[in-house]
């Protein structure tokens, strides 16, 4: 009876050769998040970017109806630069309108990158909350909690937990795009993405355009009914009959406009008084004080017009991929992993390659070498003892493995 000794670990210089051979990929092929890429990651849209046609929709069919069956009357009552000038406002403020639409949809809304470890636990607690006892058991933990300083005023920040990471203020994660977002409004099903702070101002412009393409549809369909009541000494029913689109688009600009027209004064006090939708009804600031809150005036200058930052992610920055990662099977034929996946060995942030599970690697490796030292030395144990096992399986991973670093000779030669 024969006991193998364990096989050693790869050496630096084979680490080195292998690491040469990992396949990379772009961030956005491996990302967290629930969220969807379009043209090789250069756009980055939410889990429910299937909406946003049906907003298109909304806006479109509306907006074609008044150019086919209601403009051809104004061109013709006006005099000849007016009646063409009142049309092609409209189809630029509807151009314009989906513009800002696809610009608040398709950038990357401030996500917070994500950590691929847990902080290390403060032993200073001075900055932890003061109803957090710590760890009953003595050992060190994250505390959910911590306080910073915020304008003078104490403001509680959480821990996340499946971003690992202390949520700067304002910051929240959304559980539609599961993502922790940089002063986070709200999740929007209308544009299929979160508001936050790199977005927030076109989708606010959005929402302006929108309630302003309604109202300017509405004005001119009703001057269309006057034109023909005008024309034909004919009652507001006869003209409607005479005109049906613009009793239809009236109808619907008029219902549309309270929602959109509501939506925009809402925001607007929101913009006034520097508060998102999310503080708005979770902490009401109406009876304490706002420590985001700057003024009127500043807080219009804060929103519209300061740079907007750069976003802290780079979606189509190369990565390798782990040796851990090849053995565990996460990508096959390029294709984009699934989001339940775990993907722990890909460094998000950084775009570094860092070794998760290698011992899994290694010990496979050390088997191949183990079973080429055996083949060598033309000894056939009849029994092997390692880890409590009684024979070698040459799983499949291994042969992928083996076919990967041009070793399948030696599995060849075994069998």
């Amino acid at each position: 009876m024969y006991a193998a000794a364990r096989p050693p670990l790869l050496s630096e210089s084979n680490r080195k050769i292998i690491g040469t051979n990992v396949p990379t990929v772009r961030v956005y092929e491996v990302w967290k998040g629930s969220n969807r890429f379009c043209f090789g990651g250069r756009f980055i849209f939410g889990p429910d970017v299937g909406s946003i046609y049906l907003t298109v929709s909304l806006i479109v069919i509306p907006v074609s109806l008044f150019c086919a069956f209601v403009s051809h009357r104004l061109i013709h009552e006006f005099e000849h630069p007016m009646g063409i000038l009142l049309v092609a406002i409209c189809v630029i403020f509807t151009v314009y309108d989906i513009t800002l639409l696809l610009l608040t949809s398709s950038r990357d809304p401030g996500i917070i990158p994500r950590n691929l470890h847990p902080p290390e636990p403060e032993d200073d607690r001075s900055s932890m909350s003061a109803d957090w006892g710590g760890s009953q058991s003595g050992v060190s933990t994250i505390a959910p909690t911590k306080d910073i300083v915020v304008n003078g005023m104490i403001v509680r920040v959480k821990y996340c937990q499946t971003c690992m990471l202390y949520r700067p203020p304002r910051c929240s994660h959304c559980s539609i795009c599961n993502n922790c977002v940089e002063r986070f409004d709200h999740h929007c099903p209308w544009v299929g993405q979160c508001i936050g702070k790199r977005n927030y101002r076109f989708f606010f412009m959005f929402v302006f355009s929108t309630t302003m393409l309604c109202l300017y549809v509405f004005a001119f369909c009703w001057v269309n009914i006057v034109k023909i009541m005008a024309a034909n000494h004919c009652n507001l029913w006869r003209a409607f009959s005479k005109s049906p689109v613009s009793l239809i688009l009236i109808l619907y600009t008029f219902v549309t406009v309270w929602f959109v027209g509501g939506l925009t004064s809402f925001h607007l006090y929101l913009i006034f008084t520097n508060q998102t939708t999310y503080e708005n009804f979770r902490y009401r600031y109406n009876g304490k004080m706002n420590p985001y809150n700057l003024g009127c005036a500043r807080n219009i200058v804060d929103i519209f017009f300061s740079k907007i930052p750069k976003s802290k992610n780079n979606f189509r920055a190369k990565i390798k991929l782990d040796s851990s990662s090849i053995l565990a099977g996460s990508i096959s034929h390029g294709r984009r992993m699934s989001p339940e996946v775990p993907k722990t060995s890909y460094d998000i942030e950084m775009g570094k390659r860092r070794a998760v599970a290698a011992e899994d690697f290694e010990e496979i490796q050390s088997q191949l070498d183990g079973i080429g030292r055996l083949e060598r030395c033309g000894t056939e144990p009849r029994h092997m003892h390692w880890d409590e096992r009684t024979d070698w399986e040459i799983t499949p991973e291994m042969h992928r493995l083996a076919a990967e670093f041009g070793l399948e000779h030696g599995l060849k030669s075994r069998k």
